[in-house]
Formats: structure tokens, sequence, C-alpha cells
């Protein structure tokens, strides 16, 4: 259900500053204090907000203060609330709408997933954020992880359709899934020396990592802001905005 034109978007860990940039999509947003979470998201569902935005800082907390949808529970973490049901009786959803706008910056990119394979390589937790990525056609996926029982629980969330491959970061076979495979996409921690190959196509959600002198080439993700803030207004506002009109906005948020 779509917001009524007047009823506010709260801002969770947000600046006033990017309370007013939002004027600019014809929104009314309010920057709410974070210090209760529970108190703050049910007055703001009793004042009828329409949701809220999670800055990055705050998405954890948020997490332990919502019903979560199945990506926030995985990844553990809430970057937009929606609130339903009115004062009484009412429900606050919260959801982390980045691995959904991760697919959406690849198909936009134009990289053919369909049939190749894919590295995932992270550090843990983080990795939630990529595995949506199976949806769009992989054929084989290797997940990497610090410790290899992070990597075996979510291989085990890969569909039955897609080969999946656990390995540890210091496992000796972590170089020869690394040579199989055609999109690497680094969720967190470093890369590796020596692991990207020149038919390697890196897709870096940390934007700490270069292709450096590998040959390899970078998924451009230049996109992926606003294609997540589309999402997120969505989420919260029911309101389906273009991620092209919201670049001004996501620099005011970043």
């Amino acid at each position: 259900m779509s917001a009524t034109p007047d009823a506010p978007l709260a801002l969770i860990g947000h600046s006033s500053l990017a309370a007013r940039a939002f004027r600019e999509v014809g929104l009314i947003a309010l920057a709410v204090p974070d210090d209760d979470l529970s108190a703050v998201l049910g007055a703001c569902r009793t004042l009828h907000f329409t949701g809220a935005l999670v800055h990055p800082s705050r998405e954890i907390a948020v997490a332990d203060a919502v019903d979560t949808d199945p990506d926030a529970r995985r990844v553990g973490r809430v970057d937009a609330v929606a609130f339903t049901g009115g004062a009484a009786g009412g429900h606050v959803h919260g959801t982390y709408t980045l691995a959904d706008a991760l697919m959406d910056a690849v198909e936009a990119s134009g990289y053919a997933a369909h049939g190749a394979s894919a590295l995932l390589l992270g550090s843990g937790a983080d990795l939630a954020r990529a595995l949506p990525l199976v949806r769009l056609g992989f054929k084989h996926i290797g997940i990497v992880a610090d410790h290899l029982p992070e990597a075996e629980r979510f291989a085990r969330d890969v569909p039955a359709s897609v080969r999946a491959f656990a390995v540890g970061r210091r496992d000796s076979a972590l170089a020869s899934l690394a040579e199989r495979a055609d999109l690497i996409v680094l969720t967190g921690g470093t890369l590796p020396a020596g692991l990207l190959q020149p038919y390697h196509t890196l897709a870096d959600l940390t934007g700490q990592s270069t292709t450096g002198t590998s040959g390899a080439a970078l998924l451009d993700l230049s996109a992926l802001p606003a294609l997540r803030l589309a999402r997120q207004l969505l989420h919260a506002t029911g309101q389906r905005y273009r991620p092209e009109d919201l670049t001004g906005l996501v620099a005011e948020l970043a």
C-alpha cells in the first residue's frame, strides 16, 4: 500500500541535513532519536509514519527491534522499515535491500551470469549480501569465508540446482576453485594475493580493492547505491522511484 503524500518518513541514524534532501523527491522525512529503538519505532507507528530508512551504523540494532524478513534475518541487519496495521496491533517490518539491489546492479551492468561460475569471497556474515546472486543463473558457486564452517553454512542455502563448493580462505583448494570462476564477488576482507587472473571479473562490495595489474575487469557497480535506495523507499513508503532520480539524494545520505 502506498503512503499518503503527507505521511512522514523516519530517518534512523541519519542527520537532519539528510532529511531536508528528501524534499527534492517529494517526501517529508524527519530524523528521529535512535537511543531507545523499540520506543522510537513504536512512537513512529502511533504517529502514522509510513516507514523508516536506517543508517548503516544502526542496521544491526534495528534488526533486534523489528520483525525481519528472510533476507534481513540471514545477514542480521535491517536498512528499511515499514509500519503496518496502525497504532493498535500494528507491525514493524524490517528488510535488508542490499542483496536484491546487487542483483539489479549486476543485471544493469550487462554481465552475462547465466551459465557462468562465481566465487563469493568474504569474512563471514557479510557473504549473505551476495548470496541472492545465485538466482541470476550461475552454474557453479564457490563460497569462501575466513573459516570453513561459515562457508559451509552459506553453501547450504544455495538451491539444489546450483553446484556449491565451500572452502576456507587458507584452504589450498581456494586457488583451483578461483581458476574455475568467471566472476569474483568480494563482500568482506581482502583479496588473497595472486587470486585475480586476466579472465576474471571482480565485483567489489568493500570499495577498497582494485584489479591492479592482474588484467581482470572491474564490474561497474556505480548504480548500486541508487538502486538500493529505490528498494529501501519501496519497502518503507510503498512508492516506486526511478534510481536515476535518486542520485543526488544518495550523495546526501552517504
